[in-house]
């Protein structure tokens, strides 16, 4: 008797029950009940994707992921890809080198199992990634290395490891195959490959050539151009408007602040002779907020993603070093961040680019609910008087989170503004060389002013306030809050962010080779409407005006002229303020001691208080007299978000209106907000006919870079 499955075998009530089979699909009819029954309405619902995925869908797509991974059709094609391996400090010819050393030799062999490493050919292996590993749990620290090896060219250098590649097998996390080379090229190349692939397309489909006439094609009409405004040169900004300029538009970009070299002029200004140029300074200018940082370029949007290899080559295209496409912690410094604006600039110019520095955007030309147009005046001249009317097809808004008077003027158009979390606090100032040997033991020595083997020691500390195992109580308001470091500065200073006189923040800022004898970093604690509104401020701007609060607070306790207040970290833990000088800040305009517990309601202070003493137990000798806690840092992130199609990044309220990047709410630092001007790019480009492809299978789908912290 056969044992296989079979659709005759059915129960015999269900053949004189039923009818035949209306499904032969199913093995037997589906029973029909014998009395009718109430009908049940149906949910449709939408697919749940990314972060919102079912835990058992998130379960199924990493099995299936996992999988495919360890799925090899051919061992002897393409690429493997060789993770985590680490080399001793002592093997390793130092933070600067990426060539394929020994030592880096000696730990691709073990994992090859080829007992020779000097014979394996340096030329068949490429570093992807370098990082310095000093975690106290190691036996010694190491340099942790991803490397391509290319299986073709390894073969054809040493034959004798045809066997031991014929072992290998993938191990997740560690050992990876790739059937073809990943391949990223800069945004330029990109775009250019876009634009001859679909030119070929459309010749060999017509059999001639009408790449400059069909309205199929990467347009750049005879008649009148697609006019497009930018308003705003920070990265978003930038990107955008490389995009659009690539894709054909007549773009402006439009910036309130200076080109860097006056913006330059004016920050010495600012720090040496207390002149604040109120649309040109350390917030408003070429490059935005981030030229005068740390210039970092670490990203939690996804640091392997199309979007952004695609950033970081354009960076490198400009002259940023290309360490940055292996560093694990990449940052350029604003030394190096000035001549590459410069070189942006200029390829935006060629590009037929009109940029208007010094100009100011007082408001937007509106006409049945479209944007047509904006009003701007000459950003030096506070009267607008002088305001004149620009036209343009469309609006990229691409502001920072400092530019409190562009979301006062979108209200007046009725546009929906949505609060946004952020964190408030304090910055702290630590001396380099305690943070080296916290972090480093008795490798300190080896930092050498940024010049050293090993990278400058830098830190990361976060901390969930939530009442328990001696928090703060959660009668305080303290409970529920992340604490956490926040644009941490190695070999750095503390500068001046305001944009007002009567107002005082600060931020970080280092130079490439971080030598300075200070390490800051800002400590924060996140804040939500309830804190807005426990303070008196409702509506859309609360957290904007929730900032200015304590940026007014500081500045009348530090005395006015610019003077930062400070307290040392263990007179802040212990509420009390010492008769003794301060220990020395790299603050330039000057510091007074204050109790800086006046500055913040309760609980945000007992945060910060708690999340202190938590970051010890790390980080021991993080509490310190020589440390110095700076009031008052409040410009993490946007306060305010502007809500817009995720698909053509238009405005939810004004047609024609472009929110992108930090200022809008979609993104926080350098590459997120460069990512996102680089998609809202193209989309504006698709809504206007000027790219007719689907930049998401070259570059994948865009991901929201959210709440960020550093």
């Amino acid at each position: 008797m056969s044992l296989l499955p079979s659709k005759l075998n059915i129960p015999l009530h269900l053949h004189i029950l039923h009818p035949p089979n209306p499904n032969p699909g199913l093995p037997y009819p589906i029973p029909r009940l014998p009395y009718p029954r109430s009908q049940t309405p149906r949910f449709l619902c939408a697919k749940r994707t990314g972060k919102q995925r079912y835990p058992s869908e998130k379960k199924k797509l990493k099995q299936k992921h996992k999988e495919t991974l360890l799925h090899v059709d051919n061992k002897f094609e393409g690429i493997w890809r060789l993770s985590k391996l680490g080399v001793p400090l002592h093997n390793d010819p130092g933070k600067d080198s990426l060539v394929i050393s020994q030592g880096l030799l000696q730990e691709i062999a073990k994992v090859l199992e080829f007992p020779v490493a000097s014979m394996l050919p340096q030329d068949a292996f490429c570093v992807v990634r370098k990082s310095f590993d000093a975690r106290k749990m190691l036996k010694e620290p190491k340099f942790v290395y991803t490397v391509d090896m290319d299986v073709s060219k390894l073969l054809s250098l040493e034959p004798r490891t045809w066997d031991f590649i014929s072992r290998l097998e993938p191990k997740l996390g560690l050992i990876e195959h790739m059937p073809n080379e990943r391949v990223s090229d800069d945004l330029i190349s990109i775009i250019h490959d876009s634009k001859k692939d679909h030119k070929d397309t459309v010749t060999r489909e017509n059999g001639h050539d009408i790449y400059s006439g069909s309205e199929k094609s990467y347009k750049c009409p005879t008649i009148r151009k697609t006019k497009i405004a930018v308003v705003g040169s920070g990265p978003a900004g930038l990107f955008a408007s490389l995009v659009l300029a690539e894709l054909g538009a007549d773009v402006t970009l439009i910036e309130r602040g200076q080109a860097v070299e006056q913006r330059g002029r004016d920050i010495g200004a600012l720090v040496v002779r207390r002149i604040l140029q109120l649309e040109s300074n350390f917030c408003f200018g070429e490059g935005g907020a981030g030229t005068w940082s740390d210039g970092k370029l670490v990203t939690r949007i996804g640091r392997n993603s199309g979007s952004v290899l695609a950033v970081m080559k354009t960076l490198v295209q400009f002259g940023a070093p290309k360490n940055i496409l292996v560093d694990g912690k990449p940052h350029l410094g604003t030394d190096r961040l000035i001549p590459l604006l410069r070189n942006f600039r200029q390829h935006l110019q060629g590009l037929g680019v009109t940029i208007k520095f010094g100009t100011r955007v007082d408001d937007l030309v509106v006409e049945d609910g479209h944007v047509v147009g904006v009003k701007v005046s000459d950003s030096r001249d506070k009267s607008q008087f002088n305001s004149q009317k620009l036209g343009y097809d469309g609006v990229v808004l691409a502001v920072g989170h400092s530019a409190r008077d562009i979301y006062q003027m979108l209200l007046s158009h009725n546009m929906v503004l949505v609060p946004k979390d952020f964190a408030v606090g304090l910055r702290i100032e630590h001396p380099q060389e305690l943070i080296n040997r916290i972090q480093y033991s008795a490798l300190a020595n080896e930092v050498y002013n940024g010049r050293g083997k090993v990278p400058v020691a830098d830190y990361k500390v976060v901390k969930y306030v939530n009442g328990e195992d001696g928090d703060p109580p959660s009668n305080s308001g303290a409970t529920g809050r992340n604490c956490y470091s926040f644009c941490m500065c190695p070999g750095g200073q503390v500068v001046l962010t305001s944009t007002n006189p009567s107002e005082l923040c600060v931020n970080g800022m280092s130079f490439s080779r971080r030598a300075s004898k200070w390490a800051n970093a800002a400590l924060v604690v996140t804040v939500s409407t309830n804190d807005f509104e426990a303070l008196g401020f409702h509506g859309p701007l609360a957290g904007v005006e929730f900032q200015r609060e304590f940026e007014r607070r500081a500045a009348i306790m530090g005395g006015g002229n610019f003077v930062v207040p400070v307290q040392t970290v263990t007179d802040f833990l212990e509420n009390r303020l010492s008769v003794t000088s301060v220990p020395p800040s790299s603050y330039r305009l000057g510091v007074k001691a204050a109790n800086l517990h006046e500055l913040f309601p309760i609980h945000i202070t007992e945060a910060l208080q708690h999340s202190i003493s938590t970051f010890d137990k790390e980080l021991p000798g993080f509490i310190s007299s020589e440390a110095l806690l700076h009031g008052v840092e409040t410009r993490t992130s946007s306060p305010i978000q502007i809500p817009r199609n995720t698909d053509t990044y238009e405005s939810t309220s004004l047609k024609g209106l472009y929110p992108v990047g930090e200022g809008a709410g979609y993104a926080g630092g350098i590459v997120s907000a460069a990512v996102d001007g680089m998609y809202a790019g193209f989309a504006v480009a698709r809504n206007f006919d000027l790219y007719d492809s689907c930049i998401e299978s070259i570059l994948g789908k865009a991901q929201s870079a959210g709440f960020v912290k550093y």
